[in-house]
């Protein structure tokens, strides 16, 4: 899988993809939506949901599948608000809207948070996946970490957005090559998919609609729909790592149907990944590796598992480790590349007057700094907790105010500097506050609701366990003030819509009141109705097209003549 990724790098370098800036960084802007779907997939649903999403289902259950209707509201609101401002102002760097709209500071300070966001996500994507690989399958964790990452700035920095993306398309089937293996073998040892399910039924993991609207629980209908839907619209709306996948199609159709075809490979993903946990719990639900002691985290069941019912199978396991490393590979990927590009188009090319070639050399050297940054990084990791709450929890408190800046430009025609930047900074300090009083103080188990894992099989493998199976209750719990037990229990899902709507809200105050409606504001900075209704316009002529093609018209002024009437002039 490296060597197959570090060639595709190579095709494209050897093929000249930098001879200029935008070939480099925007592939020319010549994508097809495929491939950018596929690389849209894949550079968000990674190693965190490889290892996270079938842990979070064995331990809760599959409610984590109402993510899919997240994706749905995510996916048009980035396709038909987001997008159109985007692709008609031709960027680059999705933070040179913030100097179109606001001013050069905004652009600076938004490119900043992004970047730390960046860095810090980037770095519990490497060392995490590597760490629960290492203790359960033996790769030496250091040697896979130094590996990755190597291979990553390879090719990012050889091939540009182009290797880029098509390693992502190839990384993405091998993630899915790896949980259709799980799921196939564990149906074969089940006797098929309704033994799977009927133990999921049994053990409570299929309750789907809790419709309780207390924010305090981790996951209900409507933090996960909800709260998730501001989540992943601070990716996919505003993160240069997606935007500028979708900005290098070659037409706005092209760009807004890799959009449409991605929601279909975050299902695909999503199905597999909860496919991969109910066939987790089916085998050990009577024998819980992680209370049993057997693995360490819950980030290393689904690696157990594997190397637990394939490995007798020769290079099956093999499939699944390259599987979660073509995660790591994607994700990481997209961010050396997304780095280097606001590095470039923010920092360096506002304030130095340089050749194309030179700009393209440079860009080169941004991907080695910034693939040796994210490497360096990644030790960091290990003080993040859960991997896929760590992941989401970072993207929801830094996220959430950017999404709330940019929702403010679009939306608002009378949004002015001095409200995005006290409302970006009130959003910031709020869901910064949330979230550090969740990591000290995390939420009891009556707000998570953990469901119950067995360890009654447990003395057929002959265990001893060191620690109790059975945890002792304290009568008198220590007292949790009013913050420990409301304001810092909130569903981590709710981090971003908290920082997008104090950032929204704030900034619409500040902005009327510092003479916002007296500022004139470009049409184009806007989303309009027009940009709704273009949609209808364009099909709607499609259709017309198709129409006139299977019906063709004829002319009144000449005559028609019969086929009968033409053999009798003959």
């Amino acid at each position: 899988m490296l060597v197959c990724s570090a060639v595709i790098g190579i095709f494209f370098a050897t093929r000249g993809v930098h001879k200029t800036q935008d070939d480099y960084m925007m592939a020319g802007r010549k994508l097809t939506c495929i491939p950018v779907a596929l690389s849209l997939t894949a550079s968000f649903m990674s190693a965190v949901t490889v290892l996270g999403t079938p842990a979070e289902v064995y331990r809760f259950g599959i409610a984590f599948g109402l993510f899919a209707f997240a994706y749905v509201i995510m996916v048009l609101v980035s396709a038909e608000v987001f997008l159109p401002v985007y692709y008609r102002l031709h960027i680059v760097s999705t933070y040179e809207y913030l100097e179109l709209r606001y001013n050069k500071k905004m652009r600076l300070l938004g490119t900043v948070m992004f970047m730390t966001l960046t860095i810090l996500y980037t770095g519990i994507v490497i060392y995490s996946p590597s760490l629960a690989l290492s203790q359960v399958t033996g790769f030496q964790l250091w040697g896979s970490v130094v590996s990755t990452g190597i291979v990553c700035t390879f090719y990012c920095t050889l091939g540009g957005l182009k290797a880029v993306i098509w390693t992502d398309v190839f990384q993405f089937m091998l993630m899915i090559c790896g949980f259709l293996a799980v799921i196939f073998r564990t149906l074969v040892i089940k006797g098929g998919f309704a033994a799977v399910m009927n133990d999921a039924r049994h053990g409570g993991r299929l309750r789907f609609w809790d419709f309780n609207p207390s924010p305090l629980q981790r996951h209900t209908v409507w933090t996960v729909i909800i709260g998730g839907s501001f989540t992943w619209l601070g990716i996919y709306g505003v993160n240069q790592s997606q935007v500028q996948r979708y900005l290098a199609c070659k037409s706005r159709l092209h760009a807004k149907l890799s959009l449409y075809l991605n929601l279909l490979g975050l299902c695909v993903t999503l199905c597999s990944a909860v496919l991969s946990g109910l066939s987790m719990y089916s085998i050990y639900k009577d024998c819980d590796p992680w209370t049993s002691g057997f693995v360490g985290a819950p980030d290393q069941l689904i690696p157990y598992l594997v190397m637990e019912i394939l490995g007798d199978f020769p290079g099956v396991p093999g499939l699944f480790v390259a599987g979660t490393y073509s995660g790591t590979l994607s994700t990481v990927s997209s961010s050396i590349n997304a780095l280097a590009a606001v590095t470039m188009e923010d920092l360096i090319k506002p304030h130095f007057k340089m050749s194309d070639s030179r700009m393209s050399r440079i860009s080169i050297g941004m991907n080695l700094l910034f693939g040796t940054v994210c490497l360096a990084m990644a030790g960091l990791a290990s003080k993040m907790g859960a991997l896929l709450q760590a992941a989401l929890s970072i993207f929801g408190i830094i996220g959430g105010p950017l999404l709330g800046i940019f929702a403010m430009g679009i939306l608002l025609p009378f949004a002015n500097p001095i409200g995005a930047f006290l409302g970006l900074i009130c959003g910031f300090l709020v869901t910064l506050w949330v979230g550090l009083g969740s990591l000290i103080y995390p939420p009891s188990c009556e707000k998570t609701l953990p469901l119950h894992l067995s360890t009654a099989g447990c003395w057929k493998y002959n265990v001893t366990f060191t620690t109790p199976l059975t945890t002792t209750v304290d009568p008198t719990p220590p007292q949790r003030s009013f913050l420990h037990e409301y304001f810092y229990s909130l569903s981590y899902l709710y981090f971003s819509l908290i920082g997008t709507m104090v950032t929204f809200i704030v900034g619409a105050i500040v902005s009327a009141m510092a003479g916002g409606f007296q500022q004139t504001v470009e049409s184009k900075l806007l989303f309009g109705k027009e940009d709704f209704i273009d949609n209808f316009v364009f099909w709607k002529s499609k259709w017309v097209q198709l129409y006139e093609r299977l019906h063709p018209k004829v002319n009144p002024e000449e005559p028609v003549v019969s086929e009968g009437a033409v053999e009798d002039t003959a």
